[in-house]
């Protein structure tokens, strides 16, 4: 019950701070996070979650996929045919780039071995658009550069999931099975457009009517069956969830329109959960061990080898120079990579604790450095702040016109 009255309490906070946060470099991800942290044994001691229960990965793993679904719900199939020239060069040139930037600099600042080092590279390369909430959630940010970071983060997700698994079966010295993680990805991606498309089209019929206040559970029934079904058949989650809200968007646009408020909603509280959690996770005693060449990966990972990699995928493109460099700057690493790091520790290889203790460091400064620019990176793109925002100042009655 104290994790439950922690989440209440910081929800609470943070919500009443969240017009202050969206104008300043305020986050409400990193109060989770920080609360997290205080509550857990690096903290008061007021919880106690072990890092390989299922409680943790089942949590992490429920975000993701609520986040991927909810974000596929704004990309639908036009907007994927119109940015996929640039989100193409992000998933296919950026990502492998990152994963072997990554690798190289553990493998000689950290003295772990290449399958090792490239675990973490693989682990490390999906981004996460959540912690860049004012870049890619505000509809006064450029379309083209918000299409860019959310189907790249959308798609991310799942591309490197087979990456972790190849080399996560090589440091357990297992064989690995290129069929079978084939199947899964294609099973997800199967997955995540049929089942939709059918309820979507059985609710043309007549006899399928909705009444207006219940129409946003409908994409929600869809997403509950398709995250059961994917983990009942192995299918892979991630592709299916982002898939699923993607064909959602193209084939009923209104049933799309409905849900976003409660998608939104629903995201917002599965990843501060999620939050809170991991920052429980974040002892002193985790990462006292890590040594300086381990902080430099996590630095040269967020600060070098992110931006290198998107401003070099991006050359000899249309993007302008300054919104280049923002997608360059916002690659921020977050769920998916909590649930493969914890896939590590749950897998038992020799070197799991040190990747996963490297990997959380990682996810930490990212969340605080990302999450508490995206506000002033949208303020020097000349954004204005959305209207209607909370000032905690008493409103003014407006003069009368003479």
């Amino acid at each position: 019950m104290a994790l439950v009255l922690a989440f209440g309490l910081v929800l609470l906070i943070s919500v009443s701070l969240s017009g202050l946060a969206a104008r300043t470099i305020l986050s409400t991800a990193l109060m989770f996070l920080v609360a997290g942290a205080l509550i857990g044994q690096g903290g008061l001691g007021l919880v106690d979650i072990p890092s390989n229960s299922a409680f943790v990965t089942v949590l992490a793993d429920l975000a993701l996929f609520t986040v991927l679904f909810t974000d596929g719900q704004r990309a639908g199939l036009p907007d994927l045919k119109q940015g996929w020239r640039l989100s193409g060069r992000a998933l296919g040139l950026a990502m492998p780039l990152t994963m072997v930037g990554i690798a190289v600099p553990t493998h000689f600042l950290t003295g772990l071995d290449w399958t090792t080092s490239f675990l973490i590279g693989a682990i490390l390369s999906p981004t996460d658009p959540v912690f860049a909430s004012a870049i890619v959630g505000r509809t006064d940010v450029p379309m083209r550069l918000r299409r860019l970071l959310n189907v790249e983060s959308g798609l991310n997700d799942g591309l490197a999931l087979p990456f972790v698994l190849i080399f996560l079966a090589t440091a357990a010295n297992r064989d690995t099975d290129f069929l079978t993680i084939g199947i899964e990805l294609a099973a997800g991606l199967a997955l995540g457009v049929v089942i939709p498309a059918v309820v979507v089209l059985a609710w043309r019929l007549r006899i399928f009517t909705a009444e207006p206040r219940l129409q946003a559970l409908g994409p929600l029934a869809i997403a509950v069956m398709l995250y059961a079904t994917c983990h009942l058949t192995h299918a892979n989650p991630y592709l299916a969830a982002f898939a699923a809200g993607s064909t959602i968007a193209t084939l009923d646009r209104v049933a799309a329109e409905h849900f976003e408020h409660f998608g939104d909603l629903l995201s917002e509280i599965t990843k501060f959960a999620a939050l809170l959690v991991f920052g429980a996770l974040i002892t002193p005693e985790r990462i006292s061990h890590l040594s300086v060449g381990d902080w430099a990966v996590a630095i040269i990972a967020i600060l070098l080898v992110r931006p290198a990699a998107m401003m070099l995928s991006l050359l000899r493109t249309p993007l302008p120079a300054r919104e280049r460099s923002v997608a360059a700057w916002f690659g921020p690493k977050g769920f998916a990579s909590v649930v493969y790091g914890l896939l590590v520790l749950q897998a038992g290889i020799p070197a799991g604790e040190h990747v996963f203790d490297l990997v959380a460091i990682t996810i930490a400064l990212s969340i605080v450095l990302h999450s508490s620019t995206d506000v002033p990176v949208a303020k020097a793109l000349s954004i204005e702040p959305p209207d209607g925002l909370p000032t905690g100042q008493p409103e003014r009655p407006a003069r009368e016109q003479t």
